[in-house]
């Protein structure tokens, strides 16, 4: 059963630096990518794409977030982190840790999501 832990969320002011990281748990014959959501509760907009990488080490980024967060994986441990610098009090939201790929014996791709942790940013 593939399970995602996300960890690092918290509250901090504008300007400041945050870490987040994500594991993933269970067994893959192939996971492809791994990547960073967000959603703010109050808004009701869908969950936004902030940053994704593949294992072949590709990233792509939201334009929102580009040239401030950064994005790394570790294929062999299956955890994925998100850097993110010079918070902006717009980048308060839920971030939800996501990953794509096929369950060891499964027959299809699938995406798989973590439960979220929270990021606040004061003015």
């Amino acid at each position: 059963q593939v399970r995602l832990v996300e960890s690092g969320g918290g509250l901090v002011q504008a300007g400041e630096s945050l870490r987040l990281s994500c594991v993933v748990s269970g067994t893959f014959d192939e996971l492809r990518s791994m990547g960073w959501f967000r959603q703010d509760p109050g808004n009701q907009r869908e969950r936004e794409f902030v940053a994704a990488i593949t294992k072949n080490s590709v990233t792509n980024y939201g334009d929102s977030v580009k040239g401030r967060f950064a994005i790394a994986g570790d294929f062999a441990e299956n955890t994925v982190y998100l850097q993110m610098n010079s918070l902006k009090p717009e980048d308060t939201a839920v971030y939800y840790c996501a990953c794509v790929g096929r369950e060891e014996g499964g027959i299809g791709v699938d995406s798989y999501w973590g439960q979220g942790t929270q990021v606040t940013v004061t003015s």
